[in-house]
């Protein structure tokens, strides 16, 4: 019999008819299955308040934005692809909008039907002022944070907070570089209030200590 090529590269699954079996025309299963992986396609969601700034920066650029692929614990990256798609409606379900990544994966890194944390590259921002994200504190009138003034009191700062992300959180008003700032304990503290500054062994212990008197939303 003449050889067939696959009208699509890719890998082989596991055999799914083995020497001896009776086959015949109309059977649903063919031998194997083909799975193209190079270039793959990646499937992610996103809360709904984003489209707007996506469909600005795709505006603004008009090239595909840049999506990162990273593993389950964020720690090893993937792969980086384009932005191929945006749904054309909302998931009324979850309030999140779905979009689709195609990645080169040269290197086999991403594999069908595997789960991984997709990231979507807006826009880069350079000298941003960053803080731990416990710095961040909610209240009545919005994001707020304990700012020590020279005199190791401290004062409360409304803030405007553009993102948080891996425990970091980038401040668009209400700091400026070199303040310092309450990382920990804030539900001690009132305006006015001196604080003690600690490094080191002392600093996990109070951080450990107050994991454990802080109270129970």
């Amino acid at each position: 019999m003449p050889r067939r090529n696959c009208p699509i590269p890719g890998i082989t699954g596991v055999r799914q008819i083995d020497v001896g079996n009776i086959i015949h025309p109309t059977d649903p299963n063919g031998l194997v299955v083909v799975t193209q992986i190079e270039p793959i396609s990646l499937i992610f969601t996103l809360p709904e308040t984003v489209l707007p700034q996506i469909q600005q920066q795709q505006a603004k650029t008009g090239k595909p934005l840049a999506v990162l692929a990273y593993s389950q614990d964020n720690k090893i990256k993937l792969d980086e692809g384009t932005l191929g798609l945006v749904n054309n409606q909302i998931l009324q379900t979850t309030g999140s909008i779905q979009l689709k990544a195609n990645f080169p994966n040269p290197a086999h890194r991403l594999w069908p039907g595997e789960l991984v944390n997709a990231r979507l590259l807006v826009d880069t921002r350079h000298d941003g002022l960053t803080v731990p994200a416990s710095v961040v504190q909610q209240g009545p009138n919005g994001a707020y944070a304990y700012v020590i003034k020279p005199d190791n009191t401290v004062e409360v700062r409304p803030i405007t907070v553009a993102e948080i992300s891996e425990g970091r959180a980038l401040i668009d008003k209400g700091l400026d570089a070199n303040e310092r700032v309450v990382t920990d304990g804030q539900y001690k503290l009132q305006p006015g209030v001196r604080v003690a500054l600690l490094t080191g062994r002392a600093a996990e212990q109070a951080r450990e200590q107050s994991a454990q008197q802080a109270p129970i939303p």
